[in-house]
């Protein structure tokens, strides 16, 4: 990876780091429904903008089902569970929960395809899971009421996007451009019957507004255009290495902008959970016991 990409890497890590931050700001104020209506539409006005100027076309006619699909499980949902979880959970957590994403993935591909799961995914899981448990074990925010359901939620959104990487690798190939700006509208479809059912608790302001517009546009639309331009240039496997500093940055704004308190258990929660996730996704070494392996049903 050369320097270009590389400060690409940490740049989309620091953006979608911050996009925990943006949402623990504006979601107690807009509530989740509105606030990801907000993000989407956002997104997808800045990718529609984009792809005017690049001449890109969405062909909605043959991949409308593929935009629907995708934009319900890779931005609806998982923004949903998110922004209601960013309710309650700090953005330090919510950004460490975000990332067991691969872990789930994983899990879910070995069961779907029934193949073997190696040791070093078993150890990754287990490591996984036992950080996510020393996080929020003695993190305050697991005392709030309600963290119990908001830790589900940011979890559940962390499998959505497992979902979506599977869905996506059977699906038929599209342009990832078309990928990211078709599931946005999708979206923004999709989150519209959910509004009148979660009102706003109370009115935005400027400052409020100032955070939707950036996650939307920063943090949906611009860290797409970054991730699609790494995958092309390095490669899926090396675009994923994001995935282990999104927490660092997650902490760091929080601390940073929220005064979020960054104790021993956040340091070692972390660590612990972004091992299990290099394990999981393949980026240590194979620990040798091929006959330590079950298979999933």
């Amino acid at each position: 990876m050369n320097t270009t990409n590389l400060i690409r890497l940490v740049t989309l890590a620091a953006i979608w780091g911050g996009s925990f931050l943006f949402m623990r700001i504006s979601a107690p104020v807009l509530g989740p429904a509105l606030l990801i209506e907000y993000r989407v539409l956002f997104a997808a006005l800045f990718l529609a903008l984009v792809g005017w100027f690049l001449k890109k076309r969405l062909d909605l006619a043959t991949h409308w089902k593929h935009y629907l699909i995708l934009g319900l499980f890779n931005s609806a949902l998982p923004f949903l569970l998110f922004a209601f979880a960013a309710r309650t959970l700090s953005a330090s957590v919510l950004s460490v929960l975000n990332a067991t994403a691969p872990m789930w993935g994983a899990l879910l591909g070995a069961a779907w395809s029934r193949q073997r799961v190696s040791l070093r995914v078993v150890f990754g899981l287990v490591a996984g899971t036992a950080g996510v448990a020393l996080l929020v074990g003695f993190d305050s925010v697991a005392a709030r009421p309600g963290a119990g359901v908001a830790i589900a939620a940011a979890l559940c959104a962390a499998f959505c996007y497992s979902v979506a990487s599977l869905y996506a690798k059977s699906a038929k190939a599209v342009e990832p451009f078309a990928n990211a700006h078709g599931s946005m509208w999708a979206s923004v479809l999709l989150v519209l019957p959910v509004l009148p059912f979660v009102p706003a608790p109370s009115q935005p302001t400027a400052g409020i507004m100032a955070a939707v517009l950036a996650l939307g546009v920063l943090c949906s639309g611009i860290a797409y255009l970054l991730y699609f331009r790494l995958i092309a240039e390095v490669g899926t496997t090396s675009a994923l290495t994001v995935t282990f500093l999104n927490p660092v940055f997650g902490i760091l704004w929080g601390a940073l902008f929220l005064g979020e308190v960054v104790g021993w258990y956040t340091v070692a929660g972390s660590a612990i959970v972004l091992l299990g996730t290099a394990f999981v996704t393949g980026f240590v070494p194979r620990l040798r016991s091929p006959a330590t392996t079950f298979q999933t049903k």
